[in-house]
């Protein structure tokens, strides 16, 4: 006779305190059994969330140290090379942690790490939403919030590393500054009460170390939990397949298997930016020296994320500055500086719902789709990859210049040229990419796969057998949805008469962009699926129709 195992009595007398109090046994019961899909695309979320853990944990350790005072001292410490040098508590604080503060270099590295790998895997997490249609009902609003935690993180990145003080950091916000300077009217204003009078003032410092550790922080640590509370409420996104529909979610159950697998990835991501941190060196600030408003170095990037800002910066053309009532309008500088930021957040923001309106799908979508079965969105959105790798390419031209005997002036030029072609060229390779993997999806679901067997009919002809898909990927090839837009819908009612308003502008736009969006498509209505040996029996009853 088998014999039920329980829990220890202390346990157990904890549960039903608990239990008799809040009543939470049959809902972490239901919870526990929520299932979550299995694909390894949906770990970079977790990256995500892993990496912010990471920061949090580093950052407690660095502020017990850090200094944020921009007060001049002469350093004495234990780094030779910089003894008797006039610098700020900030960098000097900075300079403790990694040379007197045991394992402060290690941690300092791990922190710098984990927040690139943060921002990166935001990136990453963001495109697989993107080409996948995963933003679309019932998940707008989850977009939204992950389009703000983007956002957050690129300032909360900028703002941790300006903190140290060192030269690069220094460049960085000066950067900044002349970016505030070039707001209409209020920038100097601005740049006065941020920095505390003029360039570098005595307050920037402080007032970033605020808003790096509490504001920001803060901010995503609520727009993360709220992101995952609604993720929790509505379920995983899942990628097409057997059994996978709007209502049914297979995967893994919460526990013991997907909470076992997720804490395993913490630690092996922990362990990632461990062995970055003490085997490849970021940010080394000693090497630099501090940050004095007279002093210039050459050769240093920002962190990756920033790259493309400055490359903005570095490639637009001075040509459109303008004065107006006495006031200079630096377009050179307001456009790629703020301009820039602006369409990329407020693109992504409105995507979603611009979708929507150009095909007029108000469904909900619990199953994601595969890219090459939305080939306009997917093209545009390997077209903003390659816009922003060409800018972040720009912002390292004095470096390629240098490195392969280019003049400075035809880099600009050629990076200039490239922001407009290339994203056109990658949209249309890429659209037409997607095209040819529809049409052989449909070959494959018609036919079959090719077996390699080769079989001689009776009348002597000679043909390659296919055979019939596993039933996983039928299914997956016939989730393809049938792309149509209300939008196009009649050109006229049963009198002829058009509808007002399809007459009206935004009516004509929206029927445009629609056609634009699904023309190519290709439909895989009336398809049936392969059963067989297709082929060879059409054959054997063409022979037969012939006798």
């Amino acid at each position: 006779m088998s014999k039920t195992t329980q829990a220890p009595k202390a346990l157990r007398g904890v549960g039903n305190f608990i239990d008799d109090r809040f009543h939470l046994a049959k809902t972490g019961e239901k919870n526990l059994r929520k299932v979550f899909p299995n694909h390894w695309s949906f770990m970079l979320g977790e990256i995500a969330l892993y990496s912010f853990i990471i920061l949090l944990l580093t950052g407690v350790f660095l502020t017990l140290w850090f200094k944020p005072s921009m007060a001049e001292i002469v350093y004495d410490g234990s780094y030779e090379r910089l003894q008797g040098v006039e610098m700020s508590e900030a960098y000097a604080s900075t300079l403790y942690i990694d040379f007197d503060v045991r394992g402060g270099f290690l941690v300092r590295q791990i922190h710098h790490w984990a927040a690139l790998i943060f921002v990166a895997s935001l990136v990453v997490h963001m495109l697989r939403v993107f080409f996948t249609g995963a933003f679309r009902k019932p998940r707008e609003i989850n977009w939204l919030i992950g389009v703000g935690i983007f956002t957050i993180a690129i300032v909360e990145g900028l703002f941790g590393y300006s903190l140290p003080d060192d030269l690069p950091s220094g460049m960085g916000v000066r950067i900044l500054q002349g970016v505030i300077m070039a707001l209409p009217l209020v920038g100097s204003y601005v740049s006065m009460f941020l920095f505390g009078g003029e360039f570098p003032g005595d307050l920037i410092i402080p007032r970033l170390y605020m808003l790096h550790i509490l504001l920001l922080p803060a901010l995503l640590l609520a727009l993360i939990v709220a992101h995952f509370m609604i993720l929790w409420h509505q379920k995983h996104t899942q990628y097409p397949g057997t059994g996978k529909t709007n209502k049914t979610v297979v995967g893994t159950p919460m526990f013991p298997g997907f909470a076992v697998k997720a804490g395993g990835f913490f630690f092996f991501t922990f362990a990632v930016a461990a062995g970055l941190a003490g085997l490849v060196q970021v940010n080394p600030i000693h090497l630099f020296g501090p940050f004095t408003p007279t002093s210039i170095t050459s050769g240093l990037q920002p962190d990756w994320y920033m790259g493309f800002l400055e490359g903005a910066l570095r490639i637009f053309p001075n040509t459109f500055d303008f004065q107006i009532f006495g006031y200079a309008v630096p377009v050179a500088v307001l456009v790629p500086g703020l301009g820039l930021m602006g369409l990329l957040f407020g693109g992504l923001a409105a995507w979603p719902f611009l979708e929507a309106w150009i095909t007029g799908d108000r469904r909900p979508h619990n199953v994601a789709d595969r890219p090459r079965n939305a080939p306009v969105r997917t093209g545009l959105g390997v077209a903003g990859v390659t816009a922003y790798g060409i800018l972040w390419l720009a912002g390292s031209n004095d470096i390629l210049s240098e490195t392969f005997s280019i003049d400075l002036y035809l880099t600009t030029y050629i990076f200039r040229a490239s922001i407009i072609i290339g994203p056109i060229i990658a949209f249309i390779v890429t659209k037409r990419i997607c095209l040819g993997l529809q049409r052989r999806d449909r070959d494959t679901l018609e036919h079959g796969y090719e077996s390699g067997i080769i079989q001689q009919l009776p009348s002597g002809e000679f043909i390659e057998v296919h055979k019939e898909s596993s039933q996983d990927t039928v299914d997956a090839l016939l989730s393809k949805p049938t792309i149509t837009s209300t939008a196009l819908g009649e050109e006229t009612d049963d009198k002829g008469v058009e509808s007002p308003q399809k007459r009206k502008t935004t009516g004509r736009l929206r029927r445009a962009l629609a056609h634009w969006y699904t023309k190519d498509n290709v439909s895989f209505e009336g398809v049936e699926p392969h059963s067989g040996h297709h082929l060879h029996h059409s054959a054997e009853e063409k022979e037969s129709a012939a006798h």
